[in-house]
Parts: structure tokens; C-alpha cells; sequence
């Protein structure tokens, strides 16, 4: 009796057709992509190394050396030159210094500050027009040790006891312009201050015959 032969199975028990691989799609590669990705690292080294070369970079600038206060000119003794790195902040250029001693600072500008466009302005507000400068010599107990240009003050009336009045402000807040020598270490010497016009013949009589004080405003600088 014959015995049909049965069709060999293959090794990994599949036989004929069901054995073959299914044909696999080839892989789709996108060169635009690939090509952004390298211009990006690229990008981001070279701004990279911009930004190391640009901290480098230094310019000249101004730095206030003395206090100067609001109203007050900028003279030679209060500037000085700094080299800082440029960070694009409107610091005005050494090369502008002459422009600058010809303004008046705006506002009051502490030791060490570097000088933007906005502390300066072309006019000043306390040495205009209804102003007035006054000269005081005090005596020890007349005015507080460290008084500084740029400073604010009481200009105040102690009346002796020969005169026998009260004591009364005569200006309440008087811009110190300039600060002898002695009067920064020690509670006397040379002050002038700027005050309202009208009130100047009055602080000049009383500082002639020494009975003016000046009491310092640390909060109105």
C-alpha cells in the first residue's frame, strides 16, 4: 500500500508559502531635517562664542567719585574713568565728559555710581533763578560732624540769650553746596548752602552774628 509522503517541515515548523519574510519598506531618510539639525548646532555654537568674545568687550565710562547733589555741577573732581563690559545699559561714554561738566546732576549721584543720561540735565533747579547762595561759619554744636556737598539741611535761627527770641527754621531744606576743609571731621568750619532768595538777607544777618545752626536731613538727599 502506497503511503503519500508528507511535505518536510522547514526549521522553524512552517512550511511553503508561510515560511517567506515579509518584505520590509526601506527606511524613508528626510535630508531637510538633517540639515536643520546641523544649522541649529552650528547656530548655537557661533552665538555661543559671540556671546564669550562680547564679554570681552570694554568701554570707557563715567563713575561719580564725590557725592554730587541735585542741582549741583559736575566738575573734574567728581568724575572719573572706568573701563565696563558693554551690556547695551545707557551709561554715558568718557568721550561725553565735557558734556557732562557743563550740566547740572539731576538727582543726588552717590560715590562709586556710573553716570547714565538721566542723572544729568542742562540747567539746575537749585542754583536757577530765585536762588541764593549763602556762606556759614559755625562753631562746634552749630552743625553735625559729616556734613557733605550734596547734603540737604535746616538752616535754623538760636537766637542769644542777649536777643532773647525763639528759634525758628529759616530754611527747611537748603541744598549744601560746598563743605570747608574742618567741617568733615568735625561739627564746625566752612559751609555754603543754597536757599530760597527772599529768606537770604535774614540767614546772612543771623550767621553774621552767630546765631545760625544747621541740622542735617539724611531722607531728603
Amino acid at each position: 500500500m502506497r503511503t503519500s509522503e508528507k511535505p518536510a517541515a522547514n526549521a522553524a515548523g512552517l512550511s511553503g508559502p508561510a515560511s517567506r519574510k515579509l518584505p520590509v519598506p526601506p527606511r524613508e531618510r528626510k535630508p531637510a531635517l538633517a540639515a536643520l539639525a546641523v544649522l541649529l548646532i552650528l547656530g548655537g555654537a557661533l552665538a555661543t562664542t559671540m556671546l564669550v568674545l562680547n564679554s570681552g568687550d570694554r568701554v570707557s565710562a563715567i563713575r561719580v567719585t564725590q557725592q554730587v547733589g541735585a542741582g549741583q555741577k559736575f566738575t573734574k573732581e567728581t568724575i572719573e574713568e572706568v573701563k565696563i563690559a558693554d551690556t547695551g545699559i545707557d551709561f554715558v561714554a568718557w568721550s561725553q565728559r565735557q558734556q557732562v561738566l557743563d550740566s547740572f546732576a539731576s538727582v543726588t549721584i552717590l560715590p562709586g555710581t556710573l553716570l547714565t543720561n538721566e542723572m544729568g540735565v542742562r540747567t539746575s533747579s537749585e542754583l536757577g533763578e530765585g536762588k541764593a547762595t549763602v556762606g556759614l561759619s559755625l562753631k562746634p554744636g552749630q552743625m553735625p560732624a559729616g556734613v557733605d556737598k550734596g547734603d540737604r539741611v535746616q538752616v535754623i535761627l538760636v537766637p542769644s540769650r542777649q536777643s532773647q527770641g525763639e528759634s525758628r527754621v529759616l530754611a527747611a531744606s537748603a541744598l549744601v553746596f560746598s563743605v570747608g576743609e574742618r567741617s568733615r571731621s568735625a561739627a564746625s568750619g566752612q559751609i555754603t548752602v543754597v536757599v530760597d532768595a527772599p529768606a537770604a538777607p535774614e540767614i546772612v544777618a543771623a550767621a553774621s552774628a552767630g546765631e545760625i545752626a544747621v541740622a542735617e536731613l539724611p531722607g531728603a538727599r
